[in-house]
This record gives structure tokens, C-alpha cells and sequence, in this order.
């Protein structure tokens, strides 16, 4: 398939996205969206793919948001539209895609980008990375999931902070409260990113899955109800073939071989 505005490369087990539109500091037009979104797929498809990498080219930004000039043309009934509702599924399915996603922020991830890095399993920022929701100083809210995911991540008080504001923080800041998992100096971002990956593709790919769910779907339950399904993501863990070759492979001390059974 060819993309204009994304990149899709592959190595070994991973699957490595990368937005193509660095003139315009990777702003997110509806067609890189929309190209986004079969990329992601395409990679979801690929049983060789155990994880997703999402970036943006240059060393300016990961992604800076919508597309100026769509969004001047956009009104309320076009935001409510199937067309723009199509942007939201797209980092929808980016949260729950079956496979782990690691976004490497390598520049200014704000607005959309920050939306797209926040629906990513994890996150590493480049410690030249800016970050934040400045939707506000425009006259909108965030629109892609930003004002929830953000609150999820950090709390209300910091979240409510960021979007009200609409300051961008650093990399380091983002750290100390919990927006991005680690962050690592520019020149090795990728090399970082593509560890953390392959740390993750060596996990049992069931067993990874269902750690996803109860931690993402858990957090929206009472405790009770999360408690219940933790223990039954549990108990099919306990019957995957994956479990068995597991427990034998710690028993004879040796490296396991996963299936993702």
C-alpha cells in the first residue's frame, strides 16, 4: 500500500509508523489520519508485528496538531460530522489495538499529537520533546480524546492545568507527573524506543493483551467489578498454551519460546 503523508516500515517484529508531513511539522490532516488508520491496520494484520511504533519525521515534532487550514474551514455541524468522527476512531482503535504501542516523541507533540502519543501503550519523549493541549488559545477544547485521556494519565488537578492554560510543558516535566513514561536525549530516541519494543515483543503476546485490558477497562469499573474481571482475564491466561511453555521453560531454566495460544 502507499501512503502519502505516513510512512510504514517494518523490522523484524515491529512495525515502525512514521508521519510524513515534517514542512508542516507533521500536522495532522484528515488524509494523514485517514492514512494513519490503514497503517494501523496493516500492522494489526501482520502476525510477524508484536509492536507498534509511532513517530513523526524530522527532529521538530512528532505531530503539532490539526491542520490549520482544515480547522478554519471546520464548523460545528463538520465537527460532528462522520468525515471528523472518522479522525477520533482512528486514535480510538490506535488505544485498543490488539498489539502494544510505543510512542517515540521526537519533537513538539501538541494538541492531536498529544492526543495520538496519550492512546499509545507507553510513552518515551526526546528530552528536546514539547507537550501539552493548547487548543484553548484558539477558542476550542481538544477534540480527539485529550481532555479524558489526560485526566486518566495524570489527574484531574494537572490535567485541568494543561487544557485550561494551554501551556506547553518539556519533556521533564512531563515525566514528574506521569505524562511520558521515560525520557532519553534526542540522538538516541529511537534506539531507545526500538528497546523498549522489542522488550515488549518478547512478552507472551495473550498474556500481554489481557494486562492491557484489565489495567485500561479495570480503571473505568468500580473496584469490585474490576477485581472480577482481572481474575477471569487470569484464569483464560492460566489455560493459553503460552502459560504452559511458561511455566516449563522457568522449571528448566532456559528462554521461552511464545505462540500467542
Amino acid at each position: 500500500m502507499e501512503y502519502s503523508q505516513v510512512i510504514y516500515n517494518k523490522e523484524d517484529s515491529l512495525a515502525i509508523i512514521t508521519f510524513n508531513r515534517p514542512e508542516v511539522r507533521n500536522a495532522l490532516s484528515h488524509t494523514l489520519m485517514m492514512e494513519f488508520g490503514q497503517a494501523l491496520g496493516k500492522a494489526e494484520a501482520d502476525d510477524d508485528v508484536r509492536v507498534v511504533i509511532v513517530t513523526g519525521a524530522g527532529d521538530r515534532a512528532f505531530a503539532a496538531g490539526a491542520d490549520i487550514g482544515e480547522l478554519q474551514a471546520r464548523d460545528s455541524i463538520g465537527a460532528l460530522s462522520a468525515r471528523n468522527r472518522a479522525r477520533r476512531a482512528v486514535v480510538d482503535r490506535l488505544e485498543s489495538l490488539l498489539k502494544p504501542s510505543v510512542a517515540a516523541i521526537n519533537g513538539a507533540a501538541v494538541g492531536g499529537g498529544c492526543e495520538i502519543a496519550m492512546a499509545c501503550t507507553l510513552r518515551i519523549a526526546a528530552d528536546s520533546a514539547k507537550l501539552g493541549q493548547p487548543e484553548i488559545n484558539i477558542g476550542i477544547i481538544p477534540g480527539l480524546g485529550g481532555t479524558q485521556r489526560l485526566t486518566r494519565l495524570v489527574g484531574r488537578g494537572s490535567a485541568m492545568e494543561l487544557v485550561l492554560l494551554g501551556d506547553l510543558i518539556d519533556a521533564q516535566e512531563a515525566y514528574r507527573i506521569g505524562l511520558v513514561n521515560k525520557v532519553v536525549p534526542a540522538a538516541g530516541l529511537m534506539e531507545e524506543s526500538k528497546k523498549l519494543a522489542r522488550k515488549l515483543a518478547s512478552k507472551p503476546p495473550v498474556a500481554l493483551r489481557c494486562a492491557r485490558d484489565a489495567v485500561n477497562l479495570g480503571y473505568e469499573m468500580n473496584l469490585a467489578g474490576a477485581l472480577e474481571f482481572e481474575n477471569r482475564l487470569f484464569a483464560l491466561t492460566c489455560g493459553t498454551e503460552d502459560k504452559a511453555e511458561g511455566v516449563a521453560a522457568f522449571l528448566e531454566k532456559r528462554k521461552p519460546s511464545w505462540h500467542g495460544r
